[in-house]
């Protein structure tokens, strides 16, 4: 395993953030306990440390799937992140949002399902057009004075969102957001317009969701609609999207290059992200343990200059996903 220094954090992270999403029982997919025990174990044994989830996934149960594996291990070797935004149940008054009261409530809950005192990364999960900013950095600003997080991140947002937060946190001079979880592969790469670029020198962190497009880069062109991701009368299908940006011949391409480095299309786009220059560490989730382990041998592959440009050249801009 390799590390590195979460931007302005100072905590030193895999180079892979183990994605959490896939534990619990909202989806027929989804792993249960002991499924995800399994998965979070080895991933421990392969040397990652840095674990990402949300009180929204599968309604908590996320959470304490981690909680109660973590549990086993040395709290001090481990760097847990959760999110708070979006509803854990049915979407009650203030089950949601950013507001103060949501914040609280629903950091008290998270602290309970993980069995912590304090969680290392607390991030905004989306924007919440109706709460000033002012507001939910305060709220942070507070938890972290209580010792309930250590810092605080956020999640896809336009650029200017971004840069009001940040000068919001100066401005008042409360906790600032130091890690970007943002949508970003190789056949999606609008961020590289503004995002990144402010991240780079704001020294932001940057942890990508979707770091394979959900699928759309891990297998040919011609195969995806064959998993139950990829079936057109799925609405979470995320072909059309990334289609439409070049991303046929790019997913071709990936295909080739695994083809030459004797690896699968999954490892050529996560060594892209590995040696991308704004990227600290991709979010990778999975069902398998042999997926994970693939994406740690992932790390030994030496993509050349030419290698990558191969990759980015059929690159299109492309209309903005994941800020909703």
């Amino acid at each position: 395993m390799e590390y590195t220094t979460l931007g302005s954090t100072g905590m030193d992270v895999s180079q892979i953030c183990l994605g959490c999403m896939s534990f619990g029982s909202e989806e027929p997919w989804m792993l249960d306990e002991e499924e995800g025990r399994e998965i979070i174990e080895r991933a421990i044994d392969l040397g990652v440390n840095f674990f990402d989830t949300a009180n929204a996934y599968s309604d908590g149960e996320s959470e304490e799937i981690l909680g109660d594996v973590l549990a086993d291990y040395d709290r001090d070797e481990q760097v847990v992140a959760t999110k708070v935004r979006f509803p854990v149940g049915e979407d009650t008054p203030n089950a949601s949002g950013l507001s103060r009261k949501t914040i609280e409530q629903e950091l008290d809950d998270s602290l309970e399902r993980l069995g912590m005192d304090t969680i290392d990364l607390y991030q905004t999960h989306r924007v919440d057009p109706n709460t000033p900013p002012e507001t939910t950095l305060e709220a942070l600003d507070d938890a972290r004075r209580r010792g309930k997080i250590r810092h605080a991140g956020t999640s896809s947002m336009w650029t200017h969102d971004l840069v009001e937060q940040l000068r919001t946190s100066e401005r008042e001079g409360l906790i600032g957001y130091e890690t970007m979880q943002n949508h970003y592969h190789v056949a999606y790469r609008e961020e590289e317009r503004d995002m990144l670029p402010l991240c780079d020198k704001e020294d932001i962190g940057v942890i990508p969701w979707g770091p394979l497009g959900q699928g759309f880069l891990a297998r040919p062109f011609d195969e995806l609609e064959r998993t139950n991701r990829g079936d057109p009368e799925n609405f979470h299908n995320p072909t059309p999207e990334y289609e439409r940006g070049g991303g046929k011949e790019i997913n071709e391409r990936v295909q080739e290059l695994a083809a030459d480095h004797g690896v699968t299309m999954a490892q050529i786009a996560l060594a892209w992200q590995y040696q991308n220059e704004y990227v600290d560490a991709p979010i990778v989730g999975t069902t398998s343990v042999e997926h994970l382990e693939e994406a740690v041998e992932a790390l030994e592959i030496d993509l050349s200059a030419s290698d990558v440009a191969y990759l980015e050249e059929p690159y299109e801009p492309q209309p903005i996903i994941g800020h909703e």
